[in-house]
């Protein structure tokens, strides 16, 4: 059985103030034109299909659009809610979509049942877990001692353990410790929300999101397929591509990846302003990519930006490499306590007061309740 892993869709996502979301529906029609080249049973879609709790109109009809054209393919989509997506929007009308063959996670009520497919080598059993924090586990299970992300993942999972007859797939996502993050996302500090890899053992793959990085965790059967676009400049020599998943007889995975190409790149580009603005410096080459340019001119060229978005109209970001630049660094260092989050700010001042440092537990408290707010100012 083939399957497509997808995750990380972010639509409706805006980078540097630039709309995603036309390049967004390119990368959706390439993705579709791969399916009709390089068939596969289903599509798996392991969370943050939207970019906010609240995605824009268009964001919703995007998602709507792609989700008929899998269906009008008569492919079984599996998805699932992430951290960035609001739970309840995503599973509205799980009921009819599925009758489509949509499957989509449901508001987390407890350990996910099993979804079925059959092939020539028997049953494989799909499961659908949401992003999940360890307060959505406790108020389900209030009876289990559950303190950290991985307490909440092992809570859920002993209760939808597969039967090791039969092959399975779990989607989910979470942070799993010892996988690389980028700036593009949002980790907990001091990997609170980091769960064990040990815990999905007994799935043969596991479809992963949340990281924007495309790789594997421990085994090559428990993998992050990454986003299908790069949203950061952290991200800009990264290789994007889907990934292919083929589960054979009991134990036999097989992998592969096809490369997807944006209808923009995203690069960053370095030198003088004579150099990036000779002709011979840029002919062939994409001037309407998405670019973060560093300048090394030791003065500021006046209207900088501006000029150069002559050339270069999607130029995102611009910044100087000179003297005077480095020597601000070296004079701002000491200054780095405005870079911390909010959380570390509240255990430096819990420290100062009380003596002793944020348990686990609070420091764990704090951070679900930072992000309640978050969500509410984004809703």
């Amino acid at each position: 059985m083939r399957f497509l892993h997808l995750s990380d869709l972010h639509l409706g996502k805006r980078v540097c103030e630039f709309s995603m979301l036309d390049d967004q529906r390119y990368i959706l029609e390439q993705i579709l034109s791969l399916l009709d080249t390089h068939p596969v049973d289903a599509v798996l879609l392991a969370g943050d299909l939207y970019d906010k709790p609240v995605p824009p109109a268009e964001a919703v009809r995007l998602l709507d659009w792609f989700l008929t054209e899998l269906a009008d393919r008569k492919l079984p989509v599996f998805a699932i809610s992430g951290n960035h997506d609001s739970a309840e929007r995503v599973a509205f009308g799980a009921h009819l979509l599925a009758g489509s063959q949509v499957y989509v996670s449901p508001v987390f009520e407890g350990a996910p049942a099993p979804i079925p497919l059959t092939d020539a080598y028997g049953p494989v059993d799909i499961y659908l877990l949401p992003f999940l924090k360890p307060a959505m586990v406790r108020h389900i299970y209030p009876d289990e001692p559950i303190e950290s992300y991985s307490d909440a993942l092992g809570c859920v999972l002993r209760r939808c353990a597969p039967d090791p007859a039969r092959r399975s797939v779990l989607v989910a996502h979470q942070f799993v410790a010892g996988a690389a993050a980028c700036e593009s996302e949002e980790p907990s500090v001091g990997g609170l929300d980091c769960v064990d890899a040990a815990l999905f053992d007994g799935f043969d793959y596991v479809a992963l999101g949340h990281l924007h990085s495309p790789q594997k965790v421990g085994r090559d059967t428990l993998r992050y397929c990454g986003t299908p676009l790069k949203y950061s400049f952290s991200e800009a020599h990264q290789h994007k591509s889907a990934t292919f998943v083929e589960l054979g007889p009991k134990g036999e995975v097989t992998l592969s990846t096809a490369p997807l190409t944006p209808k923009h790149d995203l690069r960053e580009l370095r030198g003088s302003y004579m150099e990036l603005t000779d002709r011979r410096s840029y002919a062939g080459t994409a001037t309407d990519d998405y670019l973060h340019i560093t300048l090394t001119d030791e003065q500021d060229v006046p209207d900088a930006l501006a000029r150069l978005r002559v050339i270069y109209p999607n130029l995102m970001r611009l910044d100087y490499d000179n003297l005077r630049t480095r020597t601000q660094a070296d004079l701002d260092a000491p200054a780095q306590t405005e870079q911390k989050t909010p959380l570390e700010h509240f255990a430096a001042f819990y420290a100062l007061q009380n003596n002793q440092p944020l348990s686990a537990e609070q420091a764990a408290f704090c951070q679900q309740l930072i992000e309640t707010l978050w969500k509410e100012e984004d809703a």
